[in-house]
């Protein structure tokens, strides 16, 4: 467990890697950060795919919602690359055991969100995890190179 303390290189690595999230407390409301960053993060290039059960069938940004990482998976088929927990520190824990559950290789945890069972619990299955940071900031750094819109 590194507190938070993530080097730069682990953050890109991450991001270049990963083509598919499920960003869990999506929202469709626009004032809402969770639907600026699903749509930022949909523009970047990555499929994304909304999470959030009051949203269940319904659409944000043109991407039908799902109730469950349960869900999701069976309906794909196959597992998402990156979990995007956009839920409180308490609420991360389930979403993470959902996350290593479903096979995916990532959990990463918005701004303020930080869970350390959770994050033992995913790093003993061999997951990656990060908290308390948000992926559209890390793209939006002058050092990122990015993996398909961004330059």
């Amino acid at each position: 467990m590194n507190n938070g303390n993530y080097p730069e290189e682990y953050l890109r690595d991450i991001l270049m890697d990963v083509s598919s999230i499920a960003l869990v407390g999506a929202s469709p409301k626009p004032e809402r950060p969770s639907n600026y960053v699903f749509k930022a993060l949909l523009d970047e290039g990555y499929e994304m795919f909304p999470v959030n059960p009051g949203q269940d069938g319904h659409e944000i940004h043109g991407r039908t919602c799902y109730p469950s990482l349960l869900s999701l998976r069976e309906d794909l088929g196959r597992s998402v690359d990156m979990v995007d927990i956009f839920r409180s520190s308490e609420a991360a824990l389930q979403v993470t055991k959902d996350a290593i559950e479903i096979g995916a290789k990532v959990v990463w945890m918005q701004l303020d969100v930080w869970n350390e069972e959770a994050a033992k619990l995913a790093e003993a299955a061999g997951l990656q995890v990060v908290m308390n940071r948000c992926p559209l900031i890390e793209i939006s750094r002058p050092s990122w190179e990015g993996r398909f819109i961004s330059s």
